[in-house]
């Protein structure tokens, strides 16, 4: 099984930035596409950004030009570069990661548990 531990998370005022850290750990063969997705208070889980496992990038409208994914793939992390942060930012992200646990097993998607971004001034 694979374990995902997300760090970074608290409050910050807006305009202000924060840096979301997630690493694997536990039977991990290969990990290929790892991501970042958020929950706000009465709405749906939404992508925020994602990375191939050869650095390709995508990322929500909402947050193009203002949040950088990237990662660490001897360390199996990825991480989530946050500026220019809003209130509507505000919400519980979670770091998600398609991986495989040995060569003869299927891939599966992994959730970490989830780290709170409250952006307020």
């Amino acid at each position: 099984q694979v374990q995902l531990v997300e760090s970074g998370g608290g409050l910050v005022q807006p305009g202000g930035s924060l840096r979301l850290s997630c690493a694997a750990s536990g039977t991990i063969f290969s990990i290929y596409a790892m991501g970042w997705y958020r929950q706000a208070p009465g709405k749906q889980r939404e992508l925020v950004a994602a990375i191939t496992s050869g650095g390709n990038t995508n990322y929500a409208d909402s947050v193009k030009g203002r949040f950088t994914i990237s990662r660490d793939n001897p360390k199996n992390t990825v991480y989530l570069q946050m500026n220019s942060l809003n209130p509507e930012d505000t919400a519980v992200y979670y770091c998600n990661a398609n991986a495989q646990v040995t060569y003869l097993s299927g891939t599966n998607y992994y959730w970490g548990q989830g780290t709170q971004v409250t952006v307020s001034s």
